[in-house]
Parts: structure tokens; sequence; C-alpha cells
């Protein structure tokens, strides 16, 4: 039996689909939307191994829809045509039965094979549902997304990778036949990374590595296997976020030799330009920031010059930006900033703007005393008047630190000039 564990172990109900449960769990939402007889088009947005082709199987299993698949790594708009006049065929066979067309990694589509999409999916030919591990907001163009729902699904969280294990050790006929026993899971666990998939192919690794009958499966055993037999998974799926995390990390660490190494890993293993700029424009303002504003421009022009140049001189502009970023002064402030201010906004609701504050377009609106006592900072020395700018309730919560660097120890220095104590870091 050559069928991967992981395929063998594909739940084939939604009671055997474990995680996910803000959509599939009893107050979910796609489990509500069934309950209602509803099935609208989809896009289904997570990582590798969550469960999003799965899913989708058994959602047209569920409303006993016919079920057409395709991959956007190897079809083009002909298949997309094709597939749409069968589904067309199908649909006046069974009326109310609208077929189903899933189509994996959706975010390879081009725009032209987005667009051959679109007219059938307006017309009901087809319910359109499409998984992602890219932001469809980036990837899928505007028309199509507008039609679809988005849902997140999440890594795993380890009741439902326990519950998946204990359910491949007990009910697969070769773990079986070989009398596997699961005795520790704390680094099938770790490994996974909430990928069951990933988990699965440990695990199954494991056991053709040590192939024995009576096989006990503890930590040990795991960690000595994965480290004889590296893990190379498909570049496009579990592999392709471990080189990416490496990429990343590398320049928030100012490694810029270990920076272009992981990117000459990306470029040689496939990766599209616009994902490795996507995530550089990410990163200098998240890693970066005030610390150098540039490096945003820079990052941004890059994500700009990717989509015109293309690959293969698309490399010397990725290598630049990443080079740059790498030798750049870090701060992470803006980020821990908004995490702080979006924290706070949660714990205390939508606190009431202060009357100087707020705008007073109308008669009435001045009456009522908006916009009293603001100050125009504009009218006063220095363009600047201190005034309080936050609700009481949070009114001297500080949520900006500037970093330890040249940039922002000016900014530094001119917010103390400006508010002295409130800002006296």
């Amino acid at each position: 039996m050559n069928i991967p564990l992981a395929e063998r172990m594909r739940p084939q109900t939604l009671a055997q689909y474990y995680g996910q449960d803000h959509l599939v769990g009893k107050e979910g939402a796609l489990s509500k939307m069934i309950g209602q007889g509803l099935l609208p088009s989809l896009i289904l947005w997570g990582p590798p191994g969550t469960g999003k082709t799965t899913l989708a199987q058994l959602l047209a299993q569920e409303k006993d829809r016919p079920f057409f698949q395709l991959s956007a790594i190897n079809a083009g708009v002909k298949e997309v045509r094709e597939v749409i006049l069968k589904a067309d065929q199908k649909g006046s066979l069974f009326e109310q039965k609208t077929p189903i067309l899933f189509i994996d990694e959706i975010h390879r589509f081009s725009k032209s094979q987005q667009d051959a999409l679109l007219g059938a999916v307006e017309k009901g030919i087809i319910t359109l549902i499409g998984a992602t591990t890219e932001n469809p907001s980036f990837e899928v163009i505007n028309a199509l997304l507008s039609r679809c729902q988005v849902y997140s699904l999440f890594p795993l969280q380890e009741d439902a990778l326990l519950q998946i294990v204990k359910e491949a050790e007990a009910h697969d006929v070769l773990l079986k036949q070989q009398k596997v026993v699961v005795a520790e899971t704390a680094a099938l666990l770790e490994l996974s990374g909430g990928d069951a998939r990933k988990m699965l192919s440990i695990l199954e690794l494991v056991v053709q590595s040590n192939a024995e009958k009576g096989l006990k499966i503890t930590d040990e055993l795991v960690y000595k296997s994965v480290q004889s037999n590296p893990l190379l998974f498909d570049k496009k799926g579990e592999f392709h976020y471990d080189i990416i995390s490496a990429f990343i990390k590398s320049i928030r660490g100012s490694d810029p030799n270990a920076s272009v190494y992981w990117l000459a890993r990306m470029i040689g293993g496939g990766e599209t330009p616009e994902f490795i700029a996507r995530r550089m424009l990410i990163l200098a303002s998240e890693d970066i920031g005030n610390a150098n504003p540039t490096a945003l421009v820079l990052a941004n022009n890059t994500f700009q010059a990717v989509h015109a140049v293309g690959y293969p001189e698309a490399r010397i502009l990725l290598s630049q930006c990443a080079l740059y970023l790498a030798s750049s002064p870090k701060s992470n402030a803006a980020y821990v900033a908004i995490q702080e201010a979006q924290k706070k906004v949660t714990e205390t609701g939508n606190l009431n703007v202060p009357l100087h504050l707020r705008n007073a377009p109308t008669e009435l609106m001045q009456s009522m005393g908006y916009g009293d006592g603001y100050l125009y900072a504009h009218d006063y020395p220095n363009n600047f008047a201190e005034q309080e700018f936050m609700p009481p309730d949070v009114a001297g919560t500080t949520f900006y630190v500037p970093g330890e660097n040249a940039k922002e120890k000016s900014i530094r220095s001119f917010l103390k000039e400006r508010w002295k104590d409130k800002y006296d870091y």
C-alpha cells in the first residue's frame, strides 16, 4: 500500500474532522450555513495541513453536490473552461445541485485564469471553493473575492492533533499490522507546528525507519528518526514555510549573508518574487520601522518593481532589498505600539471622543460644544499646543516607546521637548 498515512487518515465525514471548531463545530459558521441549506462560494485561507482540501470535499459530500477539483499549479484557462462546461452539464442534469469546483492553491492562478471563473460563479453554474495559504486580499482579484465568503483556518491545537494520532494508532491498517504504540507525543506535536499532515508524515517516517513489530513511538525515537532522515517537504507546502521563516529571522537578526542564502534557496525552489517581496514589505515596518523609515520605501518599491520585471532579473531587486533590510538598524516599536493599543481598546471598549476633538460641521454640533477648547497647533510656537488627545479613561497610557537607535533617539528627544514629563522615557 503506497498511499501515505496522511491520505489514509483523511476524514470521510464531518464528524471525523478535527479542529476548526469556529467553522464546523456546533456553533461554527459553516455548520450554521449548512443547517440553513446554504453553501455559497468560499475561499478557505490557512497554512498547510489545516484541512482545507478535506473540508471542501466534505462540504460537497454533505450537500450531495457533484465535485470537481483542480490544482492551480498545473491547470490553466483551458482546464478551467473544460470543468465549467462539465459542471454546466451536470447542473442541468441535477437542477438545484450546483456542482462544486474546488481549486487548490488558487492564489497561484493568474488574473486571466481567475477571470475565467467569474462568469460561471456569477451565473451559478458552479459553487467555487478555493484554498489558499496566502492572504486572498493580495492574491485573489477583487471581482472574484467580492463573490466569495472568506474563512480562515488555523494551525491545529494540541487536542485535535492528539485525537488524530489516536485515530491513526487505532484504525490505520498498516500501523495496526505493525502493532505500533504511540507512547509519547510531545515530539510529534512540536515538530508538526499545528500541521496534521506534517505530523502524520513524521509518524509514518518513524515507523518506516524502524520496521519492527510492536514498535513503541517515543519522543527520543522521533527526534532520532527525523535527524537521520531529513524531511524535505514539498517546496510549495510545509518546506516553503520553514524557508521563509529562516529568511525573515535572518533579516531580523541583521545577518545579510544568511538572508541572501535563504533568498537564493527560495528562488531556486520556485518561490514567486511577489511572495518574497511582500514578506519583506511587512518586515520593513514590523522589525525596522522608524529606526530607518527608508526601509519601508525601498521594500514597497521592490514589491512594485518585481511585478514589472519578473524573473530572472527580479532576483537582483530582491537581493538588494534583503541586504538593505538586513543591514538596517532594527526596531519593533511600531508593532508593539499597535499591539498594546489594540489590547487597551479591547479592555476599555468604545470610549467617547472628547468634545474638544469632535468634528463640528453644523451649527447644532457647535451648540452642543463639539470642538470647544480645541487648540489648533499651528497657531502656537513650534506648531505645538499641549492638550489631551485621548479619552479620560486611558489618558496617560504609553503605547509607543521609541527604540534604542539613532533615528528613534531623535524622536524620543523631540517628544520629550514637546511633552516634558508626559513623554519622559
